[in-house]
Parts: C-alpha cells; sequence; structure tokens
C-alpha cells in the first residue's frame, strides 16, 4: 500500500512539474500585460506587483487591434468554409470508391498538408501578384484552403470509411438517391469528424504567420502577424507583446476549451 501511494504521489509530482514546465513562459507572458514597464525588467523580477492595464491602452493606442483580430477572424473562418466544402465530398468520393489507389490518393493529400510553408511561398505569391490579390487577405484565404483542404479529405476519409456501407444502403432500399443518402445518412453520422477538421483548419489559419506577412499589406493584416511589431531594431517591447498575445490567444483558447472533445475525436476515430 506504501509502495503504491508513493508511485501516486511521484506520478503526480511528474504531472505537476511537466505542466509547470510547459505552462510557466505562458504565465510569464500573460503576467507581462499586467506589469508596469518598470517591473518587466526589474532585477532580481519581482514576483508581487500592482497590476495595470497601461500595457493594454498602448497596444490599442498603436495598433488597430478590432482590424487586427478581424483580418484573422476573415482568413481562418473564410479558409474552414472553403476547405469543409471541397474536403468533405472529396474524402466521402475516395472513401466510397473501389479504386485501389484510393488509400493511396488519400495519403498523398495528406502529404500537402506537410510541405513546407516557405516551399510554397515564393511560387504562390507570384500566383498571387500575376490576378492582383498580393496585399488582400482572400490570398491567404485560398493557400490555407489549398492545404487544409487536403488534411480535411484526408480526415474525412478516415471517417467515411468507418462508416458501414449498410446504411446508405438501406437509405438507397428507402427511395433516397445517392445525394440523398449522403446528405440525410453519411453526413450526421460522422458530424464530430467535421467538426473536428472544422477546428484544426481555425487552427492552422489562426496561427498562420508566414503567409499573412508577405501576402498581406497593413490594413488587411492579422494578429498573428502584429506580434511581430513588438520586436524593435532597439528592444522588445514585452508589455505590449503580453497584451496583443491576449487579443490572439483567447479567442482561439475559448473555442478550443468549449470544443475540446471533438479534437479528441478526431485523433482517435476513423480507419487508416
Amino acid at each position: 500500500m506504501s509502495r503504491q501511494i508513493a508511485l501516486d504521489a511521484a506520478r503526480r509530482g511528474f504531472l505537476f512539474f511537466m505542466l509547470a514546465f510547459f505552462l510557466l513562459p505562458f504565465i510569464w507572458l500573460a503576467t507581462t500585460a499586467y506589469k508596469p514597464s518598470i517591473d518587466i525588467f526589474s532585477i532580481p523580477p519581482r514576483f508581487g506587483f500592482t497590476p495595470t492595464l497601461d500595457q493594454f491602452r498602448k497596444a490599442l493606442s498603436v495598433f488597430d487591434v478590432p482590424s487586427l483580430v478581424r483580418s484573422s477572424i476573415f482568413i481562418a473562418g473564410g479558409s474552414m468554409v472553403l476547405s469543409l466544402l471541397l474536403g468533405v465530398p472529396a474524402g466521402y468520393a475516395l472513401a466510397r470508391s473501389s479504386h485501389r489507389l484510393a488509400m493511396a490518393l488519400a495519403y498523398f493529400f495528406m502529404s500537402i498538408r506537410m510541405v513546407p510553408a516557405v516551399a510554397a511561398l515564393i511560387p504562390f505569391y507570384l500566383m498571387m501578384r500575376d490576378i492582383g490579390l498580393v496585399g488582400h487577405w482572400f490570398s491567404v484565404v485560398l493557400i490555407n484552403c489549398v492545404l487544409n483542404t487536403a488534411f480535411v479529405t484526408y480526415m474525412m476519409y478516415s471517417y467515411f470509411r468507418a462508416l458501414p456501407k449498410e446504411l446508405e444502403e438501406a437509405a438507397l432500399t428507402d427511395g433516397c438517391h445517392q445525394f440523398s443518402a449522403f446528405w440525410r445518412v453519411s453526413l450526421p453520422a460522422v458530424r464530430s469528424g467535421i467538426v473536428a477538421s472544422a477546428l484544426f483548419c481555425v487552427l492552422f489559419s489562426w496561427n498562420d504567420f508566414l503567409f499573412a506577412m508577405f501576402l498581406t499589406q497593413l490594413d488587411s493584416k492579422p494578429i498573428s502577424v502584429a506580434l511581430l511589431s513588438a520586436y524593435g531594431t532597439k528592444d522588445i517591447t514585452w508589455g505590449t507583446l503580453g497584451a496583443l498575445a491576449h487579443f490572439s490567444t483567447i479567442p482561439i483558447v475559448l473555442i478550443v476549451l468549449f470544443l475540446n472533445r471533438y479534437f479528441v475525436q478526431g485523433l482517435t476515430k476513423g480507419v487508416h
């Protein structure tokens, strides 16, 4: 009994240590946003301080935060909608295909998501320049749609393969045509997979920096790019960075906390 208690205590201590190790940088950045500038750089560091909102006032006076957040929402939401419209039917078509290369094609789509962003930046920039979309957030939506659609296709392929074909066959027997069986039977059955795919698309697009940095201009940049502005030529305005980090992380953290169970389902369900 004493050995079991010791093992449980050691396990909990290890988990606490790992949690503190990974959360400490985020806690430090979050508290920096509420510190006076003199306390941020004090040596030795001050753990006790009087909270202030001066860093938020400075960030709001220097940056057009509503415009930055709005651009992030447009980019994340637009790429998510387009990716689902294209990826869900594509995943269904691959899952129901009897061709021997269907699985290989699904893995090929997944490999597209793994392409380094910097490798696709220059050719995509030239394409957007030729059609006049450089400087607009819609260009970022398009490239995120390309990458996210590949991911959604693979993920929905896995979900639809796990769905018994007998459900659709029963619907066809009852008088539904193929699209009606897909819409009324298959889609509701993989609802959790669709939500999980949508969440991943939002995460990928919201956190995108490289494409948004080079393909947008000042009035269309998302909040992820604005964080770079805290890095000056002489120093780093940590207080402003901490304040901007709140606007960058709080919306996406709330979404993830509210729908976190779909992430687990998205990673564990399906057939590979």
